[in-house]
């Protein structure tokens, strides 16, 4: 399994590279950030038209994950469709092949600022979990400990031989762990922002995305 696993709240955690994250003694795949339908709403708003194939790319990783994790239960941290019209816009071969990602496992949708109502694709729709010692909620809450959380698309830049890159990262301190956007066309805030400096611990690790998941430690 192309992952790097770490502890927190004294629970083993995976951070796969595709940017999921995965509790292996619950058989558990969070993902956060999907944006499934980011195309279709741009185009239907009058924005810079995206070619349209991000919610197949998106999926096709998740059905990857959960062949190589064997997940029984799916969490979606939020956001999972760009806005509800793209929820109801979905084509049908994409609203069956989630039905089919969906059958045989315990399907939960959080709901997120972009997509706070349910849609009507299967599972369960709910504004917060907790199974314990983990807190499962759209957005970071400083107050709370355990939290898994996605909404920052939080991503970093190095420089490696002469030249930058960009990744997206999950940020993980000993209270909570921001995953990234899992979604193909999403951007990306970078974890020496502000908002994520006031939300992370001095000693938070950043676990860069990508063939070789690894931790480096967050920019200050």
């Amino acid at each position: 399994m192309n992952g790097y696993c770490f502890t927190f709240s004294n629970i083993t955690l995976t951070a796969l590279g595709s940017g999921a994250l995965f509790w292996p003694a619950q058989k558990l795949l969070c993902v956060s950030d999907l944006h499934l339908g980011k195309s279709e709403r741009r185009a239907r708003i009058g924005d810079a038209v995206l070619p349209p194939y991000e919610t197949r790319d998106t999926l096709s990783r998740l059905e990857h994950d959960l062949r190589t994790t064997k997940a029984t239960t799916v969490i979606c941290l939020g956001d999972s469709f760009d806005d509800l019209a793209a929820a109801t816009a979905l084509p049908e071969p994409e609203r069956l092949w989630i039905a089919q990602l969906q059958a045989g496992r315990k399907w939960i949708w959080i709901e997120g600022n972009h997509d706070p109502g349910p849609v009507d694709l299967g599972g369960t729709h709910l504004t917060r979990l907790q199974i314990l010692p983990l807190i499962f909620q759209h957005i970071a809450d400083p107050a709370e400990k355990g939290e898994l959380s996605g909404h920052y698309h939080p991503k970093l830049t190095l420089s490696t031989r002469g030249r930058s890159v960009t990744r997206k990262v999950f940020l993980v301190d000993k209270d909570r762990v921001i995953l990234p956007a899992y979604g193909t066309y999403t951007g990306g805030l970078r974890s020496n922002s502000a908002m994520l400096q006031s939300l992370m611990q001095a000693d938070t690790l950043a676990i860069l995305t990508g063939p070789v998941p690894r931790p480096v430690p967050m920019p200050r």
